[in-house]
């Protein structure tokens, strides 16, 4: 036991020392004058920026939909769903952490050096479990990754309406598709530093100004509080949480960024937490105030009125929602310059060039779905299931199957986990509880809220759920 302990600290040691290495070769050459500076802001990597990292990405756009799943789910249900799928997620980015340290600790073996290139999640797949799981990690993730961006364009346009409705959703769509294109310019997670830092203080403002305002404004005239009312809502409601804390389809890009990526298991439970101190007051709040007013309103600042404070978070949450389309589109643009063989490119103008088209088919897609709430459960029950819950949990049982893979593991079991065995029937019920509860009747009740809207609005809608303008009578034009 004594040697085996030694061997994995030692495993742990040469890779902290070769992280630190290429780390180290990245910033050489930097003036000390430009370190201070530059690097503070620019050049992140420590457990501080991975945490701001988790926090600020997890609670992106979803924070303005969650009064809008309380009033499908029930207070008491929107609660104990947020709670659980906090948690769950929580469990599998440290199935992630673990598999890919796992991933790495091997190829350091091989003498492997990863200067240059970022690893991803489809490639700590292929090393541990072959081809076909690189196939599947790779369909599932950039999929994800593709409508989680389409999500961040339609939220920007949703949000800005509410300040400017001079222009339909879809136009806004158009101007704020060219602005988080300029995302390409942004190298990879070391870079997002202040931008992670930024982005939390933005939801944070956003979060308890929901919560705050909607105290203060109270209930509305004979306001009711029916959910859950039908099956279909429930579940539908129930998979936009699910999505809410699926967010670490990045959790392997954010390690790679890391000087010490061993360290990372517990951020993703240590985040969490802190989101919970957002979005549980804000959407328990909001839903008391409105109650099923929700139900034809899935962004909470619909419902607000409109002040200085209202406007200060929406201005707030779009530039979060540039920061957050730029975490989901950077390994969609790592995917594609590894395919056309740009990735060990040095030079920023060069990578942004090549990484355009990547920003072309978001857009094209932001126009033809622009149902802001729907659209986050359906890519919820279909998409994040897989990738983040059922894919990570079935990889870590397949990778350690073996005796030998148990007892050569890279990092041993949690301190909460007595036994191999617990941990298989842990992940057994990850994988069991999510395809038939988020995938199963999550998906058939998100789809047909999703082809609802789809028949209601239609495709390319212009404005969905706006106001119809009133137009002035003869009589006030007359006068």
């Amino acid at each position: 036991m004594l040697p085996q302990k030694q061997a994995e600290e030692v495993m742990m040691s040469s890779l902290t020392q070769t992280v630190e290495r290429e780390e180290g070769e990245e910033v050489k050459g930097d003036d000390n004058s430009h370190f201070s500076f530059k690097n503070f802001l620019w050049h992140g990597g420590s457990v501080y920026d991975a945490w701001f990292s988790c926090a600020s990405n997890q609670v992106a756009q979803v924070l303005l939909t969650l009064p809008y799943s309380f009033s499908q789910l029930g207070m008491l249900s929107g609660i104990i769903f947020q709670v659980f799928y906090g948690l769950l997620g929580s469990w599998t980015a440290y199935l992630i952490s673990i598999l890919y340290i796992e991933y790495r600790s091997r190829k350091e073996k091989e003498n492997v050096s990863f200067k240059n290139h970022v690893i991803q999640w489809f490639e700590v797949l292929e090393g541990l479990l072959g081809p076909c799981w690189k196939a599947i990690g790779l369909a599932f993730n950039c999929t994800f990754l593709l409508f989680g961006s389409v999500i961040q364009l339609i939220a920007c346009a949703s949000n800005i309406y509410y300040i400017n409705d001079n222009l339909d959703k879809r136009t806004w769509t158009y101007i704020f598709g060219a602005c988080c294109a300029t995302t390409v310019f942004i190298p990879s997670f070391h870079n997002y530093r202040i931008w992670s830092f930024l982005g939390l203080g933005m939801t944070t403002y956003t979060a308890w100004y929901l919560t705050i305002a909607a105290l203060v404004h109270g209930q509305v005239e004979n306001v009711r509080h029916s959910g859950p009312a039908k099956l279909v809502l429930y579940f539908t409601g129930a998979t936009n949480i699910l999505y809410t804390f699926g967010g670490h389809a990045v959790t392997v890009e954010i390690m790679h960024a890391m000087w010490k990526p061993q360290k990372f298991k517990y951020i993703y439970l240590y985040a969490t937490i802190y989101v919970f101190t957002l979005t549980l007051p804000s959407a328990i709040a909001v839903y008391w105030a409105f109650g099923d007013q929700l139900l034809d309103h899935s962004n909470a600042f619909s419902l607000l009125p409109r002040s200085g404070w209202r406007d200060t978070g929406v201005i707030l949450m779009l530039i979060h929602q540039f920061i957050t389309f730029g975490f989901a589109c950077t390994p969609l643009y790592f995917v594609w310059e590894k395919v056309i063989g740009m990735h060990d490119t040095k030079s920023i103008c060069l990578r942004a060039l090549a990484r355009l088209p990547v920003v072309i088919p978001i857009w094209f897609l932001a126009i033809i779905f622009p149902f802001f709430g729907p659209i986050n459960s359906a890519v919820g029950a279909l998409l994040v299931s897989f990738t983040v819950y059922i894919i990570p949990a079935s990889a870590h049982m397949l990778t350690y199957r073996s005796a030998s893979a148990r007892q050569n593991a890279a990092e041993k079991l949690p301190c909460f986990i007595p036994n191999w065995t617990v941990m298989y029937v842990v992940n057994a019920f990850v994988v069991v509880w999510v395809l038939v509860v988020g995938f199963g009747f999550g998906g058939w009740a998100s789809m047909a809220n999703f082809i609802k809207q789809v028949d209601t609005f239609g495709l390319f809608a212009k404005c969905y759920q706006c106001t119809p303008k009133v137009l002035p009578s003869n009589h006030t034009l007359h006068h």
